[in-house]
C-alpha cells in the first residue's frame, strides 16, 4: 500500500520536532541518575548509611527542575518573549520531572553500591592510618561492652556488690562516630545516671573495646581532704558546745601545776568524747591517746585548704600524690607539659612548694600533688613509677 505524498511533509515536520525533545528529556534523565548516583556514593562513604529515598529524589529532580528554568529564563532574555508555558511545555515538564524521579531512585541505588565498594577498599586504611582518634564501628552504632569483673577505684568507698552485678557484662548503645575521648565520657555518664554511681574510670582503645573499667561511690575517709603536712589524731576531749567538723581548736592539756597549750588543731569528726582532729604533722608526736584534752573554739576566719577540700570532694577531679622515681621519663618534664594541674610539689631535701610555676621541671625524688581525673592520675602515678626504657643504641 502506498503512502500519500500529501502526508510526508508533516511526518517531517513532526519527527524533526519529536527527536531533539525525545533527546533533551533522555539527557535530563541521565543527568538526575548521575547526581543522585555521585550524592548516594559520597553519603554511603562518609556516613556509613544508605542515603534516603526522599532525599535522592529530591536532589535528582532539583538538578532537572534548575536546568528546566534556566533554559526558559535564558530564552525568555535572549528573544525578548514574555508569553506563558504552553499546554506542550507543562506536558514536557511534568513528565521530564517524573521520569527524573525515577532514575534518581535507580541512581540511588548504583551509588549506593558504588561507595560500599569504595569503603572496602578505601574506607577502613583511611580509618586506620589518618583518624585514629576515631572509634572504629560496623554499622549504624557503637557499642561497648563491659566486663563481667569490675574493679573498685582506689581512694573511694566499694559501690555495692549488687549494683556492679546489674551492669556487669553489659552491652551499651551510643551513636557511632565518636573519638575515644567523647565515647569514655558517654560510657562514664550512662554508669553514673543509670545505676547511680558516684565515680567511673574507663579507658578504651581505638576499637572501642574496655581496657581498663572501676568504679566508686564517693571518696573513702579524711585523708584526700587533709593538705599536705597534715595528719588526722583522734584524741580523749571534752570539744567546746555545738563544736562540729571544720571548727579551729586550740588543744590544751591541764597538769595539776598549769594548763599547757599543745597544738592547733580543726576538728573533722566528733563521736562522743572522741575527737577526730587534724594537725601539722610535726605537732602530732604532742598527742597521745591515753591524756584528756581541752579543746578552745577559735573564731571562724577563712581556710583555703578547707574550701578546696570541700569543692574537691563534689568535683569530678581528685587528688593524687606520685612520687617520681629514678630514671622516669618525668624527670626534667615541665610541669606545664603535664595532662594534670600540679598544686605542689614536695623535693627531697626542701620545704613543700605550693602553686609551682609551669616551666618548673620534675626531679627524681620529688613528690608531686596533682589534680586530675582518676584516669589521668592514674596514668600520672604508673609513668612516674616506672623507669624510662633507654633507647637502643646501633652502630655504623
Amino acid at each position: 500500500m502506498g503512502v500519500t505524498p500529501a502526508l510526508l511533509p508533516a511526518q517531517i515536520e513532526l519527527t524533526e520536532e519529536l527527536l531533539p525533545a525525545v533527546a533533551r528529556v533522555v539527557g535530563l534523565v541521565l543527568l538526575s541518575g548521575a547526581v543522585t548516583t555521585l550524592l548516594a556514593a559520597v553519603y554511603r562513604w562518609y556516613a556509613r548509611t544508605r542515603i534516603p529515598d526522599g532525599v535522592a529524589v529530591l536532589v535528582g529532580i532539583s538538578a532537572v527542575a534548575l536546568y528546566l528554568n534556566s533554559t526558559k529564563a535564558l530564552s525568555s532574555v535572549i528573544g525578548g518573549g514574555t508569553e506563558l508555558l504552553t499546554v506542550e511545555d507543562a506536558v514536557f515538564n511534568v513528565a521530564t520531572l517524573l521520569l527524573a524521579a525515577g532514575a534518581a531512585l535507580v541512581g540511588r541505588q548504583s551509588g549506593d553500591r558504588l561507595g560500599g565498594s569504595v569503603l572496602l577498599l578505601l574506607g577502613q586504611r583511611q580509618i586506620d592510618t589518618e583518624v585514629s582518634t576515631i572509634v572504629r564501628t560496623v554499622g549504624r552504632m557503637t557499642t561497648v561492652t563491659l566486663p563481667e569483673a569490675v574493679e573498685d577505684m582506689e581512694g573511694y568507698d566499694p559501690v555495692p556488690a549488687e549494683t556492679k552485678a546489674k551492669f556487669a557484662g553489659e552491652t551499651l548503645v551510643f551513636p557511632r562516630r565518636q573519638t575515644v575521648e567523647e565515647l569514655e565520657d558517654r560510657v562514664e555518664e550512662r554508669i553514673k545516671s543509670d545505676y547511680g554511681v558516684g565515680r567511673v574510670d574507663v579507658d578504651l582503645d581505638e576499637a572501642g573495646e574496655v581496657t581498663y573499667f572501676a568504679v566508686g561511690s564517693r571518696q573513702a575517709g579524711i585523708g584526700p581532704t587533709l593538705p599536705p603536712e597534715t595528719v588526722a589524731v583522734a584524741v580523749h576531749a571534752d570539744p567546746a558546745f555545738a563544736a562540729s567538723a571544720g571548727d579551729v581548736v586550740q588543744v590544751y592539756r591541764a597538769t595539776a601545776e598549769e594548763v599547757e597549750r599543745v597544738a592547733s588543731a580543726e576538728v573533722r569528726g566528733v563521736a562522743e568524747d572522741v575527737v577526730t582532729l587534724a594537725v601539722d604533722a610535726a605537732e602530732a608526736d604532742a598527742l597521745d591517746g591515753e591524756t584528756r584534752y581541752r579543746l578552745v573554739t577559735m573564731p571562724v576566719e577563712p581556710r583555703t585548704d578547707r574550701e578546696f577540700a570541700s569543692l574537691l570532694r563534689s568535683a569530678e577531679e581528685t587528688m593524687g600524690v606520685v612520687t617520681v622515681v629514678e630514671g622516669s621519663s618525668l624527670v626534667g618534664v615541665p610541669i606545664g607539659a603535664l595532662d594534670v594541674a600540679v598544686v605542689a610539689i614536695r623535693p627531697t631535701d626542701a620545704p613543700v612548694e605550693a602553686i609551682p610555676s609551669r616551666d618548673r621541671t620534675l626531679a627524681p625524688g620529688e613528690t608531686v600533688f596533682a589534680v586530675g581525673r582518676p584516669a589521668l592520675l592514674r596514668r600520672l602515678e604508673a609513668t612516674a613509677g616506672e623507669a624510662a626504657v633507654p633507647a637502643a643504641s646501633t652502630t655504623d
